[in-house]
């Protein structure tokens, strides 16, 4: 028992230069995936959130939540059309969007969170008009795309000691126009007009993969492009690169594509010099101002 605790007192110690590092900054973390649908494995999540604003971190959470969505259409008996393999988004399918993200989902999290001894506040990109969308695509319906970011009611709640935890439904430029957003999208236009720290993409794989199937750590902007170009990045990873390059564009200093199924992947990727996936930097050095 004596040897776990000094482990505990050395692994403490040895973070305290990234406890440092971090303090004040503004990470911003997409949580989704298989994760979601855990007890255990949300609790666990609320818990790290609940530990990064203790040590002086921001963390702002946006959520997924496609598999409850189609689990509720299935119950509803609302049948979805497809286009180019992409699900059209009607009045009917985002009204049910809206309810699961913004009600059941938002609120789960709210709850985990405040049960790890946080405070925590849902809210959805409609709240104080945080995000603004049109349509991405007119064929898919209300899947909308942010043009406009209004993200002071985040800063708001940070900076009063309170994480907030946002669903990806946004309002539109007409009346009583909603969209369903891409979880990642919402995320890195969140984090590109908050001009966070860190971007967390949280998936259900370890991070970007080379041509040999080999978890790639550190990749720059132009590098991760050309593997866009040459096929190596492809199928689901190809929107979540795309989210982490238009981020590092909007001025985040560092995006990461982490598994989010590993135990603690937030605190092994900000806290260790192991890291938990693939970082991907702009052309931009990082700098660290000494915080007090």
């Amino acid at each position: 028992m004596k040897r776990d605790w000094i482990a505990t007192a050395r692994t403490l110690s040895e973070a305290l230069p990234y406890l440092q590092r971090y303090s004040g900054a503004v990470v911003v973390v997409k949580f989704g995936g298989n994760a979601m649908g855990d007890d255990a494995a949300m609790a666990q999540f609320a818990s790290d959130m609940v530990l990064l604003r203790m040590v002086g971190i921001h963390p702002v959470v946006v959520h997924g939540g496609g598999p409850m969505i189609n689990a509720m259409l299935d119950k509803l008996g609302i049948e979805s059309q497809f286009v180019r393999g992409k699900r059209v988004t009607d009045k009917a399918t985002v009204e049910v969007v809206e309810m699961i993200l913004s009600g059941l989902v938002n609120k789960r999290i709210v709850q985990a969170i405040n049960d790890a001894g946080g405070r925590a506040v849902g809210l959805s990109g409609k709240d104080d008009d945080l995000m603004v969308c049109v349509a991405d695509d007119p064929e898919l319906g209300f899947v909308g795309r942010p043009v406009e970011m209004n993200v002071q009611v985040i800063r708001d709640l940070y900076l009063a000691g309170i994480i907030p935890v946002v669903a990806p439904v946004a309002t539109g430029m007409a009346e009583n126009e909603t969209f369903n957003v891409n979880g990642d999208t919402a995320a890195g236009a969140i984090a590109g007009a908050l001009q966070a720290d860190r971007l967390l993409l949280l998936t259900d794989v370890a991070g970007v993969k080379d041509e040999n199937g080999e978890v790639v750590t550190q990749l720059g902007a132009e590098r991760l492009r050309g593997m866009i170009e040459t096929g190596v990045v492809k199928g689901g990873m190809i929107p979540k690169v795309e989210t982490a390059l238009a981020a590092i564009e909007a001025g985040v200093k560092a995006v990461v594509i982490l598994d989010g199924r590993l135990p603690n992947a937030a605190l092994i990727e900000l806290f260790t010099d192991y890291g938990a996936g693939s970082i991907i930097r702009g052309p931009a050095p990082e700098t660290w101002p000494k915080r007090r």
